[in-house]
C-alpha cells in the first residue's frame, strides 16, 4: 500500500500499459484519476478499480481541455501526488510518405500532451512540494525506427522534456523520470507482422515480447518513496533487447 491516500493521475489509462498501470496503483491503495479521449472509456477503467477513481475526458493536446481537466481533479480528488504521462498514438509510414498531419498529430499527442500535463500539475505539486512524474517513452525513443519518424521524435523528446524538468524541481521535492518499453504485447503491436515480433523475440535474452504487466512495477517504483533520489533517469524494460 505504498500509495495509500495519494491521488494519481494516468493519461491513456482506459487500454493497453495505462490501464494496467492506473490498476497496478489502485492495487497498492491510490485513488487514480483515469484520462482518456472518451469519458465512457475513461469511466470503464474508473469502476473497474473502485477505491473511489474517476474518470475523465480531456485531449490532452488542447492546453484548453488540459487546464479544465486537471482543474477538476484538483477541485474533486485533491492535489495529485502521482503524474504518469503515458498516453500515445502511432501513425506510421516511411517519413518519404509522412504527411504533415500526422507527424503533428503524433508530436502534439506523444509529447506536447505530456508537457501541458506536466505544466498544469506544476503548480499545485510545488505548492505540496512533493510530486512524483513518469513519462512512458520507448526504446523507439531511444533507438530509432524504420517508418516511425514522428513516434521517435516524440519519445526521445520526452526523455529531453524528463531531465529539463528534474532539474527545475528538484528543490522543490519532485521527481521526474521516464520508463521506456520495448515491444510490448497491445493493441498498438498488434498490428506488427508476425515474423517482426519472432525477430524480436529471437533477439531478446527474455525470449519473449513483453507485457503491460511487465511496465507498471517500474512505474510504480519510479513513484514510491523508495526512488526519493531518483530524478532525470529513463529505466529501460526490454527484456534485453537493445544490449
Amino acid at each position: 500500500m505504498r500509495f495509500k491516500d495519494q491521488v494519481v493521475v494516468v493519461t491513456g489509462a482506459s487500454r493497453g500499459i495505462g490501464k494496467h498501470i492506473a490498476a497496478a496503483f489502485a492495487q497498492e491503495g491510490a485513488t487514480v484519476a483515469c484520462i482518456a479521449t472518451t469519458i465512457a472509456g475513461a469511466e470503464a477503467t474508473a469502476q473497474a478499480l473502485g477505491n473511489g477513481a474517476k474518470g475523465f475526458a480531456c485531449d490532452i493536446s488542447s492546453l484548453e481541455s488540459v487546464e479544465s481537466t486537471m482543474s477538476e481533479i484538483v477541485s474533486t480528488l485533491g492535489t495529485p501526488a502521482v503524474l504518469v504521462n503515458n498516453a500515445g498514438i502511432t501513425r506510421d509510414t516511411l517519413i518519404l510518405r509522412m504527411k504533415e498531419e500526422d507527424w503533428d498529430r503524433v508530436l502534439d499527442v506523444n509529447l506536447k500532451g505530456a508537457y501541458l500535463c506536466t505544466q498544469a500539475l506544476m503548480k499545485p505539486m510545488m505548492k505540496a512540494r512533493y510530486g512524483r512524474i513518469v513519462n512512458i517513452t520507448s526504446v523507439i525513443g531511444l533507438h530509432g525506427g524504420a517508418g516511425q519518424a514522428n513516434y521517435a521524435a516524440a519519445k526521445a523528446g520526452l526523455v529531453g522534456l524528463t531531465m529539463s524538468v528534474a532539474k527545475e524541481v528538484g528543490s522543490r521535492g519532485i521527481t521526474c523520470n521516464a520508463v521506456a518499453p520495448g515491444f510490448i504485447e497491445s493493441d498498438m503491436t498488434e498490428a506488427l507482422p508476425e515474423e517482426f515480433k519472432a525477430g524480436v523475440i529471437e533477439k531478446a535474452p527474455a525470449g519473449r515480447l513483453g507485457t503491460p504487466e511487465d511496465i507498471a512495477p517500474a512505474v510504480l517504483y519510479l513513484a514510491s518513496a523508495d526512488a526519493a533520489y531518483v530524478t532525470g533517469q529513463c529505466l529501460t524494460v526490454d527484456g534485453g533487447l537493445f544490449l
